[in-house]
């Protein structure tokens, strides 16, 4: 390993953020980059610690260790060819992913983990900028045809796989522009949409077929598809939002985060919107929810000019540091703030909204209340706190709750597939729904999940789905 005695001699560093000021004048990224001397201290910092936990703990089975060692010693385009051997998207999972690696990192055990991810997204930035980013075209194709529906981070990793594996392979997808999540519900702010679009252009010169505006099961038949395919993939995500049934829900001024964050991604590529505007400009905003999508709306809601925004999450406020609830190397689910927390909001934890009020049909104010979280032997109990109910201006309530499972109606009714407990598409172990040469990948198949998780069930989906065509 570079350096043994790194980890002792270098702290921590992560990407420097562009001042608040200036970053929340426009969407463009937050950050800035990274030297190279910079990033080979960070490389240095990996101890080799022998049994590399951050390998067991990343989703696409990364190992860091490796290009780590080589970008200390100088060797990048070793290290470039050494992360896309595991990771198929680098340049987005190193800007998504809450970096799980990072978590188990052993030299977390008492110090500050190696900036992997950062890492990472150096050696692919550079690998692009260097020109070692180049299509790979199958030499020989297997004559079979595979439909993708959805384009998500499970359908673009399903497609690569397979496309690099020599089948025929079309993505269809329901909105004007390849993406999914990727395209229409992360803000520019922490993925300029320039980045998908170098990947898929690759992706068209490598042989693979997108079909945009295609919404299968509503401008067009799901069995038109399965009829013209040997294999079907499902890979549409979980898009059914979660939904706040209280009094005054109905009320002008209460949006989903999905249908807030995909009407700014579009007006910032100057695209026109179907609805009607939704802005926070000079308005108090409540977010009801804790997680990444309610900070990608308060990002969001500050560029916009809000005038405050406050952030609910009816959850407890997680400890700062890792406690005997989150032993070393499971993944520490400790405090996050993000830069979007930085920018400006009121966080309040253990809090449940229970009634909207508005006047003239637009919101004017929510009323909640303070609750507490017991353990017993169902693990933990919410409580109401009584006499602590208490009323919040708000002129925009922004709903960012997570999503309940995949839309049911437009395909899988209309093919009678099965759902699980929670209705997600119900598969087999070979990631096949409950039809033949019909499979399932990513959130539509394990609900609500991270990027770089979607990505490795796209993986994992396409290797079945070879082993099903080629016998």
């Amino acid at each position: 390993m570079g350096k043994s005695t790194g980890f002792k001699e270098y702290s921590r560093q992560l990407r420097k953020e562009r001042p608040i000021g200036e970053r929340i004048k426009d969407y463009k990224e937050i950050y800035e980059s990274f030297s190279g001397n910079d990033i080979k201290l960070q490389a240095a910092r990996c101890m080799n610690c022998g049994t590399p936990f951050c390998n067991w703990a990343c989703p696409l089975g990364n190992l860091s260790p490796d290009f780590n060692n080589m970008v200390y010693n100088g060797h990048l385009r070793k290290a470039y060819k050494r992360l896309i051997l595991t990771s198929i998207f680098p340049e987005f999972t190193g800007r998504l992913c809450p970096a799980l690696c990072e978590g188990s990192c052993t030299l977390g055990v008492n110090r500050q983990p190696v900036s992997v991810r950062d890492i990472e997204l150096y050696i692919i930035e550079k690998a692009y900028e260097k020109g070692w980013v180049t299509p790979h075209i199958p030499s020989i194709r297997t004559g079979k045809k595979v439909a993708i529906i959805g384009s998500g981070p499970s359908g673009l990793a399903a497609a690569a796989f397979l496309n690099m594996l020599g089948h025929f392979v079309t993505v269809f997808e329901r909105s004007d522009e390849v993406g999914g999540l990727l395209r229409y519900g992360i803000p520019d702010f922490k993925l300029e949409k320039h980045i998908i679009d170098r990947r898929i252009s690759l992706m068209e010169q490598e042989g693979i077929i997108f079909r945009t505006g295609e919404y299968i099961g509503k401008n067009r038949s799901i069995f038109d598809i399965s009829d013209k395919y040997d294999a079907l993939l499902l890979a549409g995500g979980s898009t059914v939002p979660r939904d706040l049934n209280i009094e005054g829900r109905e009320l002008e001024g209460v949006y989903f985060a999905v249908d807030y964050l995909t009407q700014q991604n579009r007006k910032n590529a100057g695209k026109s919107i179907a609805s009607n505007e939704i802005s926070a400009k000079g308005k108090t905003v409540v977010i009801i929810g804790g997680g990444d999508t309610g900070s990608d709306c308060i990002g969001t809601a500050v560029r916009q000019g809000a005038k405050k925004v406050y952030q609910y999450e009816i959850m407890p406020k997680p400890p700062e540091v890792r406690d005997e609830t989150m032993p070393w190397p499971d993944f520490p689910k400790t405090l996050k703030t993000t830069s979007s927390h930085e920018e400006g909001c009121i966080r309040k934890w253990c809090i449940s909204a229970k009634k909207i009020i508005g006047e003239g049909g637009k919101v004017k104010s929510v009323i909640s209340k303070d609750v507490s979280w017991e353990k017993d032997a169902n693990g933990m109990t919410m409580k109401e706190i009584q006499g602590s109910e208490f009323e919040q201006q708000a002129d925009m309530i922004i709903l960012c709750m997570g999503f309940l499972h995949c839309e049911h109606e437009s395909i899988a009714d209309r093919l009678n597939l099965q759902f699980d407990a929670k209705g997600n598409i119900k598969t087999d172990e070979n990631y096949m729904a409950s039809i033949d040469g019909m499979f399932a990948a990513g959130d539509m198949r394990t609900g609500q999940s991270l990027v770089v998780r979607a990505i490795s069930d796209g993986i994992n989906a396409a290797k079945c789905i070879d082993k099903y065509l080629m016998k």
